[in-house]
């Protein structure tokens, strides 16, 4: 189940600005109808009817779970009457993580409640886990540079410009961070790496020796100093009311350009197209992925915009 798999979405009005790490999120997209995948509506909720805080005893949402996730795949949890099924909310359940990044979160009759409000929909629609379902978004920079190797600096903000490893999605045909979830009992920093090789290398189709070489060199670049650009709660399209999407991006910078520059970029999984790309506040991207970016280029002083006031619009 792919972090990125979701048809394209509209930018509804956003509404219950969350905070997290001192980031103010948007939670909007996980309003929006039909369900992805469906045609299934959610229950319509007001702007100011969205934090539980709100009493709203007429509150009717919608209940939907994907035949998808109900099939029983690894991936997915059973239902929370499953006889045998007993998950421990807001801690680590074997190897499955249930805590959120963004701390305890309220479990009620069972089920665990979305931390950001409510959606308009109960179950776990698309999503494979009750609670956090988490994933990991691999930022992937180097500068751009002219035919002589030097850096080029935008002409109007003065700035290096910066670029980043994009993928077209197939389903929708946005440009995104290539991503996905986290397995259970791996590590955030294998994930980066293993989603990395599958989306924007095609590793799942490179042979033994293809794949060693790939490793290798890709080792160079994950294992120096990254920042932690993101880590909390993502509004996304599939979130319901029990289940929801957290991320940790992560910027992996090749500074000098030597180590991607020398790795065979090929979409793969869930990719459509794959490519270096320019950033600047003129890119649309899929979901969230536009704030991940800028964040980037704030920490490493490169090109955003040609207004030195803009800010970076979702």
């Amino acid at each position: 189940l792919s972090n990125l798999s979701a048809s394209c979405w509209s930018r509804p009005r956003p509404v219950n600005m969350f905070s997290s790490n001192h980031v103010k999120f948007q939670h909007s997209k996980a309003l929006t109808s039909p369900y992805p995948g469906s045609h299934i509506e959610r229950s319509q909720v007001p702007e100011d009817k969205v934090g539980w805080l709100t009493e709203w005893k007429d509150y009717n949402p919608v209940e939907y779970t994907a035949k998808s996730v109900l099939a029983g795949p690894t991936w997915a949890d059973p239902q929370i009457n499953h006889e045998g099924f007993s998950p421990k909310f807001n801690e680590r359940d074997g190897e499955v993580e249930r805590k959120s990044l963004n701390g305890l979160y309220v479990v009620e009759n069972g089920r665990p409640r979305n931390p950001v409000g409510r959606t308009g929909l109960t179950g776990r629609g698309l999503l494979g886990r009750w609670g956090p379902n988490h994933a990991a978004d691999p930022v992937v920079t180097r500068w751009k540079r002219d035919r002589s190797g030097n850096k080029v600096a935008h002409p109007v903000s003065g700035k290096n410009i910066l670029q980043f490893v994009a993928i077209k999605r197939r389903d929708c045909g946005e440009w995104a961070i290539p991503g996905g979830m986290v397995d259970p009992g791996e590590k955030i920093t294998a994930t980066l790496k293993r989603e990395f090789q599958e989306e924007a290398l095609n590793s799942l189709q490179k042979s033994p020796e293809e794949k060693a070489k790939l490793e290798k060199q890709l080792q160079k670049l994950f294992s120096q100093d990254h920042f932690v650009v993101y880590r909390g709660y993502v509004d996304d399209p599939r979130n319901t009311d029990n289940a929801w999407m957290e991320t940790e991006a992560v910027n992996y910078h090749d500074e000098t350009g030597e180590t991607m520059d020398n790795l065979p970029l090929e979409a793969g999984d869930d990719a459509g197209v794959v490519k270096w790309v320019d950033i600047s506040e003129k890119l649309e991207l899929y979901a969230s992925h536009s704030y991940f970016i800028k964040l980037v280029t704030e920490k490493r002083g490169a090109h955003w915009s040609e207004d030195p006031g803009s800010e970076c619009h979702q």
